[in-house]
């Protein structure tokens, strides 16, 4: 009885399918960097940002949707092969997100200002969520600027 191994069909079997073909890699350095940031900010998007005493507010009630659309973006730049895809989606992604938690945390204080009703309006752990992920991006992107290229081999 002949072995699989020596026929063609062996060879291309051990060769993964695709006979002598060098297999190309998705993933980059900075993909578990980008996708876990793009998770805390996508969750954290989905949660309340603010805390009252009559209710809480959501972050898809305003600017959590744009949060959200940096979160895909953070997912795009993590399965796209490219070194410099990566650095670009993770700034813009980490970039814009930091904005808009930033943005959010001055209105809740001025409103907290201007209505003297300091300690009414707390941060959600929403908002905390996504300025978390903000800094996951960027670190991840300070990161992959600061490595070497690894040559492909």
């Amino acid at each position: 009885m002949a072995s699989t191994t020596s026929t063609p069909l062996g060879n291309l079997l051990r060769a993964g399918g695709r006979a002598g073909k060098p297999r190309k890699q998705i993933l980059h350095p900075g993909s578990v960097g980008l996708l876990v940031g793009a998770l805390v900010v996508i969750v954290g998007s989905l949660l309340p940002w603010v805390i009252t005493p009559v209710g809480s507010i959501s972050g898809t009630a305003g600017p959590g949707l744009w949060t959200l659309c940096g979160g895909f973006i953070a997912v795009a730049g993590a399965l796209l092969p490219r070194r410099w895809v990566a650095v670009s989606h993770s700034i813009l992604a980490g970039g814009s997100v930091a904005f808009v938690a930033g943005w959010q945390l001055v209105r809740l204080v001025q409103i907290s200002a201007a209505t003297d009703a300091w300690g009414q309006a707390m941060p959600g752990i929403g908002l905390v969520m996504v300025t978390g992920g903000a800094v996951i991006l960027l670190a991840t992107a300070v990161r992959l600027v600061r490595t070497p290229a690894v040559a492909p081999s």
